[in-house]
């Protein structure tokens, strides 16, 4: 496994993309409200990265048809926008976004409640992003790669939630996907050991009921295989002589 190390001058340009990534989710999030379409928000944000000057890393990749991924409720990631698809209140939506900037890419992802929604809903959007922060707190130079799984692992497991196990996090740079991959979930092993300059998109999906998911036949959809909510959280995130600097916060 070969994970990049990136120089100065590539962690700069990583923290350029991030920011602008940022305030693309930030503007995002200002429009997620009941009647708005899913597709609405994909346009909102492929122009949102374009005004920027950068281009949205999802359009295309892999044949993935739209810019923003848009999963409502029981989807998990990658749903597709549509116009036909409305955001009613009480229901909970992912976002999932990244872009390019001078050749280097960014990656994040949010779960939003739409109106007011329910109070099981808001703790798993909650918990989601907590998972995410305590996996962090391994994310240190000298610490192993599944230190920060297990962490999440640990944080979740109490709630008795399902932490999904076919989608995992993923080093990003020059490529959006790149060694190494991270579960978020206990591994047995360590893992490589974690260095400085590593750039790492960490991103818990947590199902409200089973693990278990499926892809509808889009081949892109994944939804949680019992119909139950699922939330998201991610951040690309560099690992520093001390602690972690998440780039994607906003």
């Amino acid at each position: 496994m070969a994970i990049s190390v990136k120089s100065q001058r590539e962690i700069a340009l990583m923290r350029e993309s991030c920011r602008l990534l940022a305030d693309v989710f930030q503007n995002m999030e200002k429009a997620v409200r009941p009647g708005i379409s899913t597709m609405e928000i994909n346009d909102l944000g492929e122009k949102l990265i374009r005004a920027h000057g950068c281009v949205p890393n999802f359009l295309h990749y892999n044949g993935y048809p739209a810019s923003i991924c848009v999963s409502v409720n029981e989807e998990v990631v990658h749903g597709i926008p549509r116009k036909d698809h409305i955001l009613q209140e009480g229901d909970i939506v992912s976002l999932d976004a990244g872009l390019i900037y001078h050749g280097y890419h960014s990656d994040m992802a949010r779960t939003f409640g739409v109106g007011v929604v329910s109070r099981e809903a808001e703790l798993l959007i909650e918990r989601t992003k907590q998972s995410f922060f305590d996996g962090i707190k391994m994310a240190k130079a000298g610490n192993y790669l599944y230190d920060i799984s297990n962490a999440i692992d640990a944080s979740i497991r109490p709630y008795g939630y399902g932490i999904v196990r076919d989608l995992v996090g993923h080093g990003i740079g020059t490529r959006l996907h790149e060694d190494p991959q991270i579960p978020n979930f206990a591994q047995k092993r360590r893992g490589p050991k974690l260095q400085p300059g590593m750039t790492l998109a960490i991103e818990p999906m947590i199902n409200m009921g089973r693990a278990d998911v499926e892809w509808l036949d889009d081949d892109w959809t994944v939804v949680s295989e019992d119909g139950s909510l699922s939330a998201h959280y991610e951040n690309t995130v560099l690992i520093t002589e001390g602690e972690p600097e998440i780039l994607t916060l906003y």
